[in-house]
């Protein structure tokens, strides 16, 4: 009996829209990480993306537990010395809610070329518009 591995050309890929209105960060982004990588398929192969495209609205409205919101740091250096920037939560929250959405779900797919191509099927928007309505979406609950 032969495992069945499948072709580039043989998988197919869906649409999938989330909205993130009072869902948990963490639980959100392992969901979400899920179908990039193509889990949630039985054609599921490790060293193969399989995953689908998943849009995520309404990013700003999502919600973390605990005193995350001061206490979650995000850290960015640009290789300057002493350039090191401190960012809390809350703070990104109020000034770009896109990036900790796509930050949360891009620590959750593998580190490498095959991770950076599963994140390039993510698209994450702040309100409850987009711009892929041509792809025609289905709504994905968790």
């Amino acid at each position: 009996m032969n495992t069945f591995v499948p072709s580039a050309s043989a998988i197919e890929r869906k649409w999938y829209v989330v909205d993130a209105t009072d869902m948990t960060l963490g639980r959100l982004a392992s969901e979400v990480a899920k179908v990039l990588r193509g889990k949630n398929k039985p054609t599921f192969t490790p060293f193969l993306d399989t995953g689908d495209y998943v849009i995520i609205i309404n990013a700003d409205k999502i919600k973390v537990t605990g005193k995350k919101m001061d206490q979650k740091i995000y850290f960015r250096h640009s290789d300057y010395v002493g350039s090191a920037r401190y960012t809390t939560l809350r703070e990104m929250m109020r000034t770009k809610p896109v990036r900790v959405v796509e930050h949360a779900v891009r620590g959750m797919l593998p580190q490498g070329p095959l991770g950076r191509q599963m994140y390039r099927k993510l698209y994450v928007y702040q309100g409850a518009e987009h711009n892929h309505q041509a792809q025609k979406p289905e709504l994905l609950t968790f």
